[in-house]
């Protein structure tokens, strides 16, 4: 699996692969606090999208 490096590239795909089949398309977060890292993963089971930050600012978006 490929991690998306910017923001708002993941945020556009992930807007995209929502409208293709909303009915399917599923969200998971995880947090890990001892790391300090925030992975967003958006997948319909077909594709899949993740995001991966340790940044404070870029985790106050989500």
């Amino acid at each position: 699996m490929v991690y998306i490096t910017s923001w708002d590239e993941f945020l556009d795909r992930s807007v995209q692969l929502f409208r293709a089949d909303p009915n399917s398309t599923r969200y998971v977060m995880k947090y890990r606090h001892c790391d300090g890292k925030l992975v967003l993963k958006v997948t319909d089971n077909r594709q899949c999208l993740k995001y991966k930050t340790d940044q404070a600012q870029e985790a106050k978006k989500m």
